[in-house]
């Protein structure tokens, strides 16, 4: 269930992507698809009464130097909550990006309406 809602989020916001004609909702619905996309994948990495993957004494056997079979059964994937962590500084980037974008624009057209940029081109 909670995955097809990160796909009704992603279709929501490829929607107001594709669709709408306002500069400012395209951007909106690239950082809802964007949104989408990372608590997909934290919830690949999320499963029920999951620990932190964060080793201290009572799961490290220090004669066998090794790290106790619950543990790890136990412990949730760190690697989604990197790669997502990484998401939001690059999916900031782009939004400075495309708000910069949308600004220069608005200076130049007067409008945010792409058909109407578009007519005014010529």
């Amino acid at each position: 269930m909670a995955y097809t809602l990160c796909f009704l989020l992603f279709m929501i916001g490829l929607y107001c992507a594709v669709v709408k004609k306002n500069m400012v909702k395209i951007v909106l619905g690239i950082m809802i698809m964007e949104y989408a996309v990372n608590l997909f994948l934290i919830m690949l990495g999320y499963f029920h009464d999951g620990v932190a993957p964060i080793i201290d004494r009572s799961e490290f056997d220090a004669q066998t130097q090794t790290v106790t079979a619950q543990f790890l059964n136990s412990s949730v994937d760190p690697l989604p909550q990197a790669l997502v962590l990484t998401s939001i500084v690059i999916s900031l980037g782009s939004l400075a990006l495309l708000i910069s974008i949308c600004i220069r624009t608005y200076e130049k057209y007067g409008t945010f309406d792409i058909t109407e940029i578009r007519r005014l081109r010529g």
